[in-house]
């Protein structure tokens, strides 16, 4: 049987990873004198990492992060409150299970340290979910009048990790902060944590929660077993304003 063939038949039984790389992997195998143990253990290489390689796409897509950042690429120049142990600490990925809320200004890097967070859990084989707050209310809304909740519910609860962005931008009703203290509850087991961006501090949520009870509620359950890092600097994008325009100047 030829080469061809071979790779015809690999691709008929899927193996597409094996196909893509038999050429290279004959070459080498000859030039380097490999044993058939060594050639086979290449080839059964190659096509693991392009599957995993396929998952990780299929969860990147499904995860709905946009920037989809690295931590590799967090500017630790900017005079900012998050250390580069609590960084390591997020990306480590030791604290699955417990929520983790994100609080400060706007231009912070809350966002793109969620979002990081999220692109790592899905290298890693987590499945992710990010949403703006204002997604989750306007879905909301739509799965009780169309009688879709549960779905809707099952949607947030199944990923290992739920990505709330930009809570407290607007405030919630009874209803819908019932709902959110359900997905809370939902989430509280096994390995899934739920990731908050805000900001506001934990104690001024009530000004959100038109419900006193349910706030009392929700925040109870993050203060005692959240990870909290509350982040204080200079917007990012100011900074980067500030660069242009200093290399403006030089220019």
């Amino acid at each position: 049987m030829g080469t061809n063939q071979i790779k015809n038949l690999m691709s008929e039984m899927k193996f597409y990873g094996m196909a893509a790389s038999l050429d290279q992997l004959l070459t080498e195998a000859q030039t380097q004198s490999w044993s058939h143990t060594e050639f086979l253990d290449a080839l059964l290489q190659d096509e693991y990492g392009y599957r995993e390689n396929k998952k990780t796409t299929y969860r990147l897509r499904s995860s709905k992060l946009k920037l989809q950042p690295v931590f590799e690429d967090f500017d630790f120049t900017a005079n900012r409150s998050i250390s580069k142990s609590q960084i390591k600490e997020l990306y480590q990925l030791k604290w699955m299970g417990r929520p983790i809320v994100l609080i400060g200004q706007t231009g912070v890097g809350k966002t793109f340290i969620a979002q990081a967070i999220g692109t790592h859990a899905c290298h890693h084989k987590y499945t992710v979910l990010h949403m703006k707050a204002s997604t989750f209310l306007e879905e909301l809304m739509l799965a009780k009048s169309s009688g879709t909740y549960l779905k809707f519910k099952l949607k947030l609860s199944k990923p290992h990790i739920f990505i709330l962005d930009d809570f407290g931008l607007r405030k919630f009703s009874s209803p819908e902060a019932e709902a959110f203290c359900e997905l809370l509850e939902d989430r509280s087991y096994g390995d899934k944590s739920t990731v908050i961006t805000t900001q506001l501090p934990l104690e001024n949520w009530t000004e959100v929660i038109e419900d006193p009870v349910i706030a009392d509620a929700i925040i109870d359950r993050l203060k005692h077993v959240s990870l909290i890092y509350k982040i204080k600097g200079e917007s990012y994008r100011k900074i980067q304003a500030k660069k242009l325009d200093e290399k403006k100047k030089g220019d």
